[in-house]
């Protein structure tokens, strides 16, 4: 095999990785009827003239299994903060009490359960598109590493390394996702 022909496997594998982890934010993200914090991170509040971060505005801690608590910096934004809460569409209804929000976590029904594990499995089928996508590019520069004089054993090669990559992945999304969907599903 030359060296002269080299597919850049690290930078696929970087991109791969990184499609992961977005996958792996957005499962955080879906409320399971346990409380985390994570699952507040995609609430922007207005602040200050500005779309902040819910964690930028106060400190979110998780202290019993079904309660999340926003400690707000400034009194001025409680109001903000509750507001952007009722609107994030997590169904959470927030009680103030001073610059305390505390978020009391209920129970999913059959039904929220269901709907939350299709959302999953769409998460699940954006990052496998990712995947192949990455894939293809891989292969593209294969193709034209052929064109350019690359021999046919080292194609195919180079070929097979990046399907095992991409098969890799997708296995671990698999997996990922069935775990997730356990979550869910566990009352």
């Amino acid at each position: 095999m030359s060296d002269d022909f080299l597919i850049d496997v690290d930078d696929l594998t970087r991109r791969m990785d990184g499609a992961m982890s977005a996958l792996k934010s957005e499962f955080a993200s879906l409320r399971t009827g346990r409380a985390s914090s994570s699952m507040l991170d995609p609430i922007m509040v207005d602040a200050y003239g500005q779309r902040t971060p819910i964690n930028q505005v106060g400190t979110v801690n998780v202290p019993e299994p079904r309660m999340v608590t926003i400690n707000v910096w400034d009194k001025s934004q409680v109001d903000m903060v509750e507001k952007a809460i009722r609107e994030s569409g997590l169904g959470i209804n927030p009680q103030t009490n001073g610059t305390l929000i505390m978020l009391p976590i209920p129970e999913l029904n059959e039904e929220r359960r269901r709907e939350l594990s299709k959302v999953a499995a769409q998460y699940a089928e954006q990052a496998r598109i990712s995947i192949r996508n990455i894939r293809r590019d891989g292969m593209d520069q294969i193709k034209k590493s052929r064109a350019d004089g690359m021999s046919e054993d080292d194609q195919k090669f180079w070929e097979d390394e990046v399907q095992e990559l991409t098969n890799s992945y997708v296995g671990k999304i698999d997996s990922l996702l069935n775990n997730k969907q356990d979550e869910i599903m566990q009352v």
